[in-house]
């Protein structure tokens, strides 16, 4: 952080108003000389006054020394070197003191006022002090040149100091404010760094949660079934060994394709973070890159060339029919191609509500509808009471609680409705409706 406004308050490590000891000092210095300055031009002033020399050169040095406030009051010393003018004391202490006062964050009106004394002051004592020269003799030049040693002599002590002055106080505003807009920015900067941060946990955790989402409806409906494969190929191995061999190849079957789809989409992962590395330079932001690539990868580039389809909706209704599920497809309105995101969702969440029947409601009869509409599709999976209350927990079915969830995410995702519930009747249904754009 530059050093601006509080904190260059608290950064002051000089005495008294000076900001550093160097500024001190060269106040300190300007004061001396300024004093000796004014204390020797207290013995001529003595004289002419017909004071004491010493009471001269005692008012020379107090009026000189008012230079080292030229930091804390410049009106002040401006106003002490116009009054000393008319005994031709405090050259050092007028220039200097003009060139402050230039400087200074004082009103302009102030500084024209002041400049404008001390020019009228200076002339009026320089054409006096000229005239007296040339009417003793000492000088022989014409008239002309009391009016122009007078202007001449006014100007150069009052004109460059005041110019520089303000350039300088001009310069010192501009530094001023340009830190303090380094400061703004360095600030935003910050800000927007931790807003950037916050976005990024907050994404990492979504594309988290869509991935394990991916994971699990890719996963869970094909482990279901191989479960409830594996249970009756448990029951019927002794007493039909022809069905046996079935299940164990349905199982089989299953596993394979299961391994399969894991398979793809952990090599989608893989080969995004190697994209990345290979590709992308170190960087703070490269986790949340990756995940990025991932994430997309896994729910969208795997969806396109590997499905799910509607058009696969059959095949699946006959995988659950095999592992003994009674269902029922019906189909309303004319088939027709969906974006890749709205298949797969369809096909999801009939997927994991048939997963749903086999975990909590095995060997009931089950519903399923689908219609398709001008503008939307809609989606219907509805089981009846099971005949056994307990298949399901005879199956050993396991159940984490995030299908719905990972449905209605889903659903509402693509700006659709998704409801479930249980029915009258006792048994449960989920519904859903996705736009068809």
């Amino acid at each position: 952080m530059t050093t601006t406004g509080a904190d260059r308050t608290t950064a002051l490590a000089g005495p008294w108003w000076w900001s550093r000891w160097r500024s001190a000092a060269l106040d300190g210095g300007l004061a001396l000389v300024s004093a000796l300055e004014c204390g020797a031009e207290g013995i001529p002033f003595a004289r002419d006054a017909g004071v004491p020399v010493s009471a001269g050169i005692v008012f020379g040095l107090l009026a000189g020394s008012v230079l080292l406030l030229r930091r804390k009051w410049p009106i002040a010393v401006v106003l002490v070197s116009i009054a000393i003018t008319p005994a031709q004391m405090g050259f050092l202490m007028g220039i200097v003191g003009l060139y402050t006062l230039a400087a200074a964050e004082v009103p302009r009106r102030i500084i024209v006022a002041l400049s404008g004394m001390t020019l009228l002051g200076t002339l009026i004592v320089t054409f006096v002090r000229v005239r007296q020269s040339m009417a003793r003799g000492d000088l022989t030049l014409g008239d002309w040149f009391v009016p122009f040693a007078a202007l001449a002599t006014s100007l150069g002590l009052t004109a460059p100091p005041v110019l520089l002055g303000l350039y300088v106080g001009a310069r010192r505003r501009l530094m001023e404010s340009l830190r303090e807009r380094a400061d703004s920015l360095e600030r935003e900067l910050q800000l927007l760094a931790e807003r950037a941060e916050e976005r990024a946990e907050w994404a990492r955790g979504e594309e988290r949660t869509r991935i394990a989402r991916e994971m699990h409806d890719v996963v869970a409906h094909r482990v279901s079934l191989m479960v409830v494969h594996a249970a009756a190929l448990q029951a019927v191995a002794r007493k039909d060994p022809e069905k046996a061999v079935k299940n164990a190849a349905l199982v089989g079957d299953m596993g394979r394709q299961a391994l399969t789809e894991l398979r793809e989409m952990l090599g989608v992962l893989r080969s995004g973070e190697g994209g990345r590395r290979r590709t992308a330079p170190a960087s703070a932001a490269l986790p949340l890159a990756a995940v990025r690539v991932a994430a997309a990868a896994a729910a969208s580039r795997v969806a396109e060339e590997e499905g799910p389809y509607l058009s696969e909706l059959e095949e699946l209704i006959g995988q659950s029919a095999a592992a003994g599920m009674v269902v029922d497809l019906s189909v309303e309105g004319d088939a027709r191609s969906y974006a890749v995101e709205v298949e797969q969702t369809a096909y999801r969440v009939v997927q994991e509500a048939l997963t749903n029947v086999h975990k909590h409601a095995a060997g009931a009869k089950t519903h399923v509808r689908l219609a398709h509409r001008m503008a939307e599709i809609a989606m219907q999976v509805e089981n009846e009471p099971p005949p056994e209350p307990a298949s399901a927990a005879s199956a050993g079915l396991p159940s984490g609680g995030n299908g719905l969830v990972g449905m209605r995410e889903r659903v509402l995702g693509l700006g659709g409705v998704f409801v479930s519930g249980p029915t009258d009747a006792g048994g449960f249904r989920v519904s859903a409706v996705i736009p068809a754009a």
